[in-house]
């Protein structure tokens, strides 16, 4: 086990290990949508890719949610292992939308050896997700 400075240390250098190793503007909160944002998430067990549906106003959610639904065949041609998920639970309790690809491998953020593969799955999955939001941005948007 790490202490809690250990582990902290060890996220820290992840993500700036990742930033370093594959410098790119990511789109992630510049969907210029409130609520409406990419994400990367790496903790003690699991690595994903995610588009978080946050808004304060749980109708706007829905709405969008309902709009990315109606997409969800022409992206799974384009992320056949894309997930949807009405009522993802985070670890604070928080339930959101959350559509999404976990990575498969074996992954932990406190592990360096499991590093390399999760960064690669990140930078072959997220240009996936933004590609579809910047072909489909005005359908998204049209709610």
């Amino acid at each position: 086990m790490f202490s809690k400075d250990e582990a902290a240390q060890l996220r820290k250098d992840f993500w700036t290990s990742f930033g370093k190793s594959f410098p790119r503007k990511w789109l992630l909160y510049n969907t210029k949508v409130k609520g409406f944002s990419f994400k990367f998430v790496a903790d003690r067990k699991k690595a994903m890719v995610c588009l978080d549906l946050e808004n304060p106003d749980e109708l706007v959610n829905m709405l969008y949610y309902d709009q990315l639904l109606s997409l969800k065949t022409l992206m799974e041609t384009d992320i056949p292992e894309v997930i949807f998920d009405n009522e993802y639970e985070l670890e604070s309790g928080k339930l959101i939308h959350r559509i999404y690809v976990p990575f498969e491998g074996k992954f932990s953020v406190y592990n360096k050896n499991t590093w390399r593969d999760c960064y690669e799955f990140y930078v072959e999955t997220m240009p996936k997700f933004e590609l579809f939001y910047y072909e489909y941005e005005d359908v998204i948007k049209n709610i």
